[in-house]
């Protein structure tokens, strides 16, 4: 899966002494970091009133976002929707071994695509992390 580098173990460690949520999931996306925990631990890793959040962003200097990991590949379009949210996407489908966002309208695409690709280099390694599929947006 994905390879935890010191800065990323860092990080899983704030959120398991300040929530009591484990996790081995956690990645940047548009300078956000997200925490991928499992879907019962979500209000829990969160906190009351968004407290643990709170408290991990004041001790790494980040947004930070706690989202439910993936069970398996039919998870995919929340997982995604998650991640770029409050930008939407009209569909995804999954075909030839790569998930195929159609963005919808252009102002979406461009959101979803970003400055020089940067997004859509971020969500690409993400997507191949979680579930080993190539990303296209159409």
């Amino acid at each position: 899966m994905t390879i935890i580098n010191m800065q990323s173990m860092r990080y899983i460690n704030i959120l398991d002494k300040i929530s009591r949520v484990k996790t081995r999931k956690c990645f940047v996306y548009n300078n956000i970091l997200f925490f991928a925990v499992e879907g019962k631990q979500v209000s829990r890793a969160i906190g009351t009133s968004a407290s643990n959040i709170k408290k991990i962003q004041d001790q790494i200097g980040k947004k930070v976002k706690i989202i439910s990991e993936p069970r398996d590949s039919r998870d995919i379009t929340r997982f995604i929707e998650n991640i770029v949210f409050p930008i939407r996407f009209k569909s995804l489908e999954i075909k030839d071994n790569a998930a195929l966002i159609t963005a919808g309208s252009n102002q979406n695409k461009a959101a979803l695509i970003g400055r020089n690709k940067r997004r859509l280099e971020e969500l690409a390694k993400i997507v191949n992390d979680f579930f080993n599929l190539d990303l296209k947006i159409i």
